[in-house]
């Protein structure tokens, strides 16, 4: 029987001063031996009491908290992690902790995980086995047949091939004498597959293991066979890419009869950084029993001229079960309190989450009611970023900023329009205004500019720009749309089945939107054209400023003797040779060219002011009025038939809502096992 001790007595104590102390015992034991007999039943009662008052307590709060599955709520539980290369005695290491026997054979054994909950019994006339998997499934078994319900259970979940899985499977041990603690078995580490096995069943394998040792929750119980070099071991370089200190783990050396050479330098000077230290084992051989491999165990640790060497501080299976069982019980008490936050903090967010989902529609009533709210939150969010401006509602994210980029759509329109009337480039200064003269002249007095030949001049030119302004309406439209959508999506998200018509309501409204804008600027174009007009001063300021430069330009066309080259006011420098042949043209030409580039500037500013207001006008209506109109049009038409989809649960909303309750029942349950718990342990140090 492996005797139980308070687990905090030795993990206090640094290594040296527990060898120190192990020696200084033995050379005393002599001495005391009367007074130890006298008082050893009163220490190991008192000792007894004392794990059973506040150790197990932990260790059945966890197992109960593994029960009831809180990993799934992404709470780390402390775990001791059996990992090692193929065929190191992982298996064999179980065995002699549990005193039964487990699947054995070729290649993997362990194919699936394997959670071992080790619970002594004292009062347990025989070993009581139950396997656990596949969801709840129990199966009572026998030390006899535990090994082929394993491998049953194993097959229902991995298959009946050589494949492996990470689905586990839980034995639970209940037997007089056993160390109270709760291991998980992993497959063993293989780079070759053999027959039957999946090509990549080394990255497989490696996957399990490093889910189940990434947790720094979790102590990594190492299996290395004294026949190799542990630097080499595949199972240690895993451990180390988690654990590079190497606090989290503990090593076992099996096989060490087969190896007894160089054994106690390898433990001793810990070339691969196990921070817990080593523990060298003898596993049972052959047909030994369990009590008999303990027996030849200590015989072999205490005569073999070489193995009798290393300090018994670090040999077997009763002082691991020891070390164990003191580790086990320091993780947990130290996880404990971070354990008890994680499960506040996520119930409190789990219960929040769950607050915030609607609550079940029950009649038509109650679904308008709930239909008009959502549609006064979108419009009321809309309002705020696309009128006034208002972005708490999405302080970082720039798409939701609506004022803002419409402005920016606004600013580069301007931008697109040219500041200058149009003119071709690869045409001489003043020939398109001649051109258009000829084809306009007709009797009548010769000093007059012909009317027609200023609206024949501007109508091309504006019609140069005409899709400037349309861009800019289709892209605000295009923006105003999107973020529309959005919003009614974030707002409707609980109710999916009255999203797809409220996203018809939304297109119509925008094809209404845009076909109202482009019949704008229609209108503002058709405006233009209809007559050459402006109130604005400037016009005939411009007119003036550039109608300054008359007569020099005149006299550069007329006196041949004159530079051909000169700068005027508005145009810049200019070649005027070719208009010496056109000279009874030139000055019209002039004076047209002046109007057109004077009178431009107020077509620019009309263009941008008129199309900037009209889209501001049309989304503020949009958001004030047109888009609750156009949604309630489309829901509630056709006797209700739109918010009466609302009245169908919607699949997502109902499986996040049982999710959630689920999760709170979870927790809840988690939360009174932990304050249970903590009350036993609390209630017992008052005592």
């Amino acid at each position: 029987m492996l005797h139980r001790s308070h687990p905090t007595i030795a993990s206090n104590m640094p290594k040296k001063n527990q060898m120190g102390a192990k020696q200084a015992n033995a050379a005393d034991d002599g001495k005391g031996a009367a007074a130890a007999d006298a008082g050893s039943a009163v220490t190991a009662s008192a000792i007894a009491a004392s794990y059973d008052d506040q150790i197990r307590p932990l260790l059945d709060a966890v197992d109960r908290l593994r029960h009831l599955k809180v990993t799934q709520e992404g709470i780390q539980l402390p775990t001791i992690v059996v990992v090692g290369d193929q065929s190191s005695g992982k298996s064999s290491v179980l065995e002699s902790l549990a005193g039964i026997s487990l699947p054995r054979g070729q290649g993997i054994c362990t194919r699936v995980p394997l959670v071992m909950r080790l619970q002594d019994d004292p009062s347990a006339d025989s070993p009581k086995l139950q396997l656990e998997y596949s969801n709840g499934r129990a199966v009572a078994t026998t030390e006899a047949k535990v090994a082929d319900a394993i491998n049953a259970a194993t097959e229902e979940i991995a298959g009946s091939g050589k494949g492996i899985s990470d689905a586990p499977i839980t034995l639970v041990v209940r037997k007089r004498g056993v160390p109270d603690l709760t291991l998980v078995d992993l497959p063993g580490i293989t780079r070759v597959p053999v027959q039957g096995q999946p090509e990549d069943i080394y990255d497989q394998v490696a996957k399990i293991i490093k889910e189940y040792i990434a947790p720094k929750e979790s102590i990594i119980l190492n299996v290395l066979s004294a026949t190799v070099d542990f630097p080499t071991c595949e199972s240690i370089r895993m451990s180390q890419q988690v654990d590079r200190t190497g606090e989290r783990t503990l090593a076992v050396v099996t096989k060490v009869d087969k190896a007894p050479e160089g054994l106690l330098e390898k433990v001793t000077m810990d070339d691969v950084h196990i921070g817990l230290g080593y523990v060298c084992v003898r596993n049972r051989i052959g047909d030994e029993t369990y009590d008999q491999a303990r027996v030849e165990e200590e015989r072999l640790f205490k005569y073999h001229p070489l193995l009798s060497k290393i300090d018994k501080s670090m040999v077997g299976i009763p002082v691991l079960a020891q070390r164990l069982m003191q580790i086990q019980a320091a993780i947990i008490a130290k996880c404990l309190p971070d354990i008890v936050k994680q499960i506040n903090d996520r119930l409190s967010r789990s219960s929040a989450e769950l607050d915030q989902m609607p609550q079940d529609l029950n009649s038509v009533a109650d679904a308008v009611r709930v239909f008009f709210h959502i549609v006064k939150q979108v419009c009321n969010s809309l309002e705020k970023v696309l009128v006034r401006g208002d972005f708490e509602e999405y302080p970082d994210e720039r798409e939701f900023h609506g004022t803002a980029r419409i402005a920016e759509m606004l600013s580069g329109y301007a931008k697109k329009l040219p500041a200058q009337c149009p003119t071709s480039s690869d045409e001489p200064f003043l020939m398109e205004e001649v051109r258009i003269l000829e084809e306009t002249k007709g009797i009548n007095l010769p000093n007059f500019l012909p009317r027609s030949a200023f609206l024949v001049l501007f109508k091309k030119k504006v019609e140069t720009i005409d899709q400037v302004p349309q861009d800019l309406a289709n892209g605000v439209w295009a923006y105003v749309e999107g973020l529309v959508m959005k919003t009614l999506l974030k707002h409707s998200d609980n109710f999916p089945q009255m999203q797809s018509p409220c996203r018809r309501a939304v297109q119509s409204l925008m094809e209404k939107a845009r076909a109202r804008s482009a019949q704008h600027v229609r209108e503002l174009i058709a405006m233009e054209l209809v007559a050459d007009y402006t109130a604005n001063p400037d016009y005939m300021k411009t007119w003036a400023e550039i109608m300054k430069g008359f007569d020099k330009f005149m006299e550069a066309v007329e006196d041949t003797s004159k530079p051909t080259r000169i700068t005027l006011e508005g145009f810049g420098e200019v070649d005027v040779s070719h208009l010496r042949a056109y000279a009874d043209l030139a000055g019209k030409a002039f004076d047209l060219r002046a109007r057109l580039t004077a009178y431009w500037k107020s077509i620019v500013l009309r263009l941008v002011d008129g199309l900037a207001l009209h889209v501001l006008l049309s989304v503020k209506l949009l958001v004030e009025k047109d888009l609750e109109e156009e949604l309630g049009n489309e829901l509630l038409a056709n006797k209700l038939a739109g918010v009466e989809k609302m009245l169908a649960p919607s699949p997502s909303t109902g499986t996040k809502r049982e999710r959630l309750r689920k999760s709170i029942v979870l927790l809840r349950q988690s939360k009174e096992v932990v304050a249970n718990i903590m009350d036993r342990i609390s209630a017992a140090g008052e005592v």
